[in-house]
């Protein structure tokens, strides 16, 4: 194997790392995301978990941000919980950030 084999199979391998860290970020951040939402609308033990493990298993959709942001928005005005557009985003950035933390330090 030449050297420029070699580098574009580290690439390779590298791209396949990174976007497999980001989807399990993505499906961490949205089960902590889930949980934050369940304690809000006053859900706990297997309803709380049972609420958090739908919205990861909205990661495998085509937009699954947005599905995952809908979800809750909706559920808390079917509630009546009041949480603005910009905390739930907030929020969900957030969660992203500290669980990309967690990921990067083992």
């Amino acid at each position: 194997m030449s050297t420029f084999d070699n580098r574009e199979e580290a690439f390779e391998k590298r791209y396949v790392h990174d976007q497999e860290m980001e989807f399990r970020a993505a499906a961490r951040r949205n089960k902590l995301f889930g949980l934050w939402a369940a304690e809000k609308l006053g859900k706990s033990g297997p309803e709380a978990e049972a609420y958090a493990e739908a919205l990861v298993t909205a990661e495998t959709s085509a937009n699954a941000d947005e599905l995952v942001f809908s979800k809750v928005k909706d559920d808390f005005a079917a509630a009546g919980v009041e949480q603005s557009d910009h905390r739930l985003r907030r929020t969900l950035d957030e969660l992203l950030e500290t669980v990309r933390r967690e990921l990067t330090k083992g």
